[in-house]
């Protein structure tokens, strides 16, 4: 066996897996892995400016390349640090590896003192990683590595966890390495997806509701051949955007069943649910529901009416398109009309809101088709779960249910990473920039070519309009603000100003064009609340 140190085994291991980029950054508990990074041509490490942005980062890269993520920090602060981007990773079902530090090997638990400590950072990781492993000696490695990747690699893909103290980098040992394990893709019984067939075929108005399990199981052919060859309408989850293109003719949007009815869609009698946890509810209790997900926990957590099927996205809906065409499923009338029909009843004005209506028909416009769009918590990204048009897999990444303010320009750059050769736009307000503005030193660093659009009316905006609205008046949600042209300057961006919505899109292009890190300030006034936002849970509003 060849002699190695730990920090060497580590990363061999994820070379072996197809790793070909680390985001981290080094540390005193973290030379061994260091180095052994700097001496491995396989890999390279992206070093942002902060903890925080890390695990954005890799969420980003690992989104949208659909691939491994792994995060280095150091033991303590730099856990707690990267813990907001696991979050969201974590609400998105990213595979994101972080790979923390720890104190010396006779420390740990020992609440001594030590540089960086906490006890334990185990239970402290849980409630946001899938999976935590510690690797105490140089041949725990290969082992625990494997075992993290199989995870990542298996089942719901959430993010995993291990830590390793500094002696188990920097000794030497033999080492003998792993064989990085393949993805695993479980299919129901033959049985199983017969009896789903002969329901879907029965179904006198069958809906299919995507989520983003179609994008990790990469299911959009097989989706895409169901829907098309025995007609069935196909609903997205915001996470699902762009399973289909948006205007494929029996697409709808990720809009609420209340407005699908009012738009003339008749409620399903059964819904296909792929890849999604149907946690919003919204079909009535009469509705059967045939879920597809290959974790078991979730199915028919929020539908009691729900026939399970536990696989892989992809190979269930390859077997059940097989079945389906045993049956007479493909004699159904196409909805594509009814689709047609409730399109154009979304898209009348009183069902539009102004100004995130005409800002998001120049983002569109600006924006190639294949390109990805990395939606923050903004008046303008709010607007666009619902309005911004999708046309490809991977092409609209937001922050999930976690609903991280600042996620979005790191994200974006891990985004660039992953797909050097499209364009990646940043949609976000000055707010969540605020959050993460020194990243734009990381743009310049690696020549991560992101255009970044600024919407800034100098306020956490949403807040101090749902405040003015119904509390009586906003408190502390103004902001002072540097001048972002100026300031992206300073760090050699490509960067202007658009005060009219009518110049945005020429922008966009423009910036595109220059392929350079860039950023476009808008200027904006307090936006209304988007129709879709109207309804305000009980929680969130005044008691009277």
């Amino acid at each position: 066996m060849p002699r190695m140190t730990g920090g060497e085994a580590l990363v061999r291991t994820l070379v072996r897996a197809g790793v070909e980029i680390i985001f981290g950054l080094p540390g005193v508990q973290m030379y061994g892995l260091t180095v052994a990074i700097r001496d491995e041509p396989g890999i390279r490490m992206i070093t942002p400016r902060s903890e925080f942005a890390l695990t954005y980062m890799a969420d980003g890269y690992a989104r949208v390349g659909n691939r491994i993520a792994p995060v280095m920090v150091v033991p303590g602060p730099g856990v707690y640090n990267a813990a907001g981007g696991l979050s969201t990773a974590y609400s998105t079902n990213s595979p994101v590896m972080l790979i923390a530090g720890q104190t010396p090997r006779d420390t740990i638990g020992g609440n001594t003192g030590a540089l960086h400590e906490v006890n334990d950072q185990l239970d402290t990781i849980k409630p946001i990683t899938k999976w935590q492993g510690r690797m105490l000696e140089i041949s725990d490695i290969p082992g625990t590595m494997t075992e993290a990747i199989r995870q990542l690699r298996s089942g719901r893909p959430r993010p995993v966890y291990v830590d390793i103290p500094p002696e188990a980098m920097l000794g030497l040992d033999e080492v003998e390495l792993l064989e990085a394990p393949p993805q695993e893709r479980l299919t129901p019984a033959d049985s199983e997806i017969e009896a789903a067939a002969r329901a879907l075929a029965a179904a006198n108005n069958p809906i299919i509701f995507a989520g983003s399990g179609v994008h990790l199981s990469e299911a959009h052919d097989a989706l895409l051949a169901i829907a098309e060859d025995y007609n069935i309408t196909v609903r997205t989850t915001a996470a699902g955007k762009g399973v289909l293109p948006d205007d494929h003719p029996l697409h709808l949007t990720t809009a609420g069943m209340t407005m699908l009815r009012k738009g003339g869609l008749a409620d399903p009698d059964v819904v296909l649910a792929v890849g999604t946890r149907n946690a919003l509810g919204m079909f009535s209790e009469s509705t059967s529901i045939i879920q597809i997900d290959v974790d078991p926990d979730e199915i028919g957590r929020f539908h009691k009416n729900t026939t399970p099927l536990v696989g892989d996205a992809r190979e269930t809906l390859l077997k059940l398109h097989a079945a389906l065409g045993e049956t007479n499923a493909a004699s159904r009338k196409s909805p594509a009309d009814t689709v047609a029909g409730v399109r154009e009843f979304l898209a009348r004005p009183e069902h539009l809101t102004e100004p995130q209506e005409s800002f998001t028909n120049a983002l569109r416009a600006g924006i190639p088709r294949d390109g990805i769009a990395i939606y923050g918590m903004t008046q303008v990204g709010y607007y666009g779960r619902t309005n911004f048009p999708t046309y490809g897999p991977r092409t609209y990444i937001d922050s999930g249910y976690s609903g991280n303010l600042g996620y979005a320009y790191p994200t974006a750059l891990g985004a660039k990473l992953a797909r050097p050769d499209v364009p990646v736009i940043c949609i976000t307000g000055d707010g969540g920039f605020g959050y993460q503005s020194p990243e734009m030193a990381t743009a310049m660093k690696y020549g991560i070519n992101v255009v970044t659009v600024i919407f800034n009316d100098n306020a956490y905006g949403n807040v101090a309009r749902d405040l003015d609205m119904e509390f009586g008046g906003q408190y502390e949600a103004d902001l002072a603000n540097p001048d972002y042209v100026r300031l992206a300057k300073s760090y050699g961006l490509e960067s202007t100003q658009v005060t009219d919505p009518a110049n945005l899109e020429g922008a966009i292009k423009d910036m595109i064009d220059r392929d350079a890190p860039a950023l476009i300030e808008v200027p904006v006034d307090r936006m209304p609340r988007p129709g879709a936002m109207l309804q305000r849970p009980a929680w969130a509003t005044p008691r009277v």
